[in-house]
């Protein structure tokens, strides 16, 4: 089980976005270790209703609003964030510290 999404983020040493994938490399300064992982990039999973009329009459907003909604690559308030489920990938290569509460590469 995860701990809190600020634990994972704070191992955050390098993100790299492109079209089809977001590369995170996850760095536990106790022990100057370094592992990647890569998720494929998601687009906004919520649902965006666009009409036929908003589309006829406002092709641009609706365009916009398509296309333009934001993604949450990480967030403190999210726990369904981009860099959560990459780290759930590598996480078997952590162990949680109770003592100084983080994620340390085992």
């Amino acid at each position: 089980m995860l701990k809190n999404s600020e634990t994972i983020v704070s191992l955050l040493d390098y993100v790299k976005i492109d079209r089809f994938y977001v590369v995170c490399h996850f760095k536990c300064k106790t022990k100057n270790k370094t592992i990647v992982s890569s998720v494929p990039f998601e687009p906004y999973d919520g649902k965006i209703e666009i009409t036929w009329q908003d589309m006829l009459l406002h092709p641009i907003k609706s365009y916009n609003r398509y296309y333009h909604t934001p993604i949450i690559i990480y967030g403190n308030d999210c726990h369904e964030t981009i860099v959560i489920k990459a780290f759930e990938k590598v996480s078997s290569y952590f162990d949680w510290n109770q003592e100084e509460k983080k994620y340390i590469f085992h």
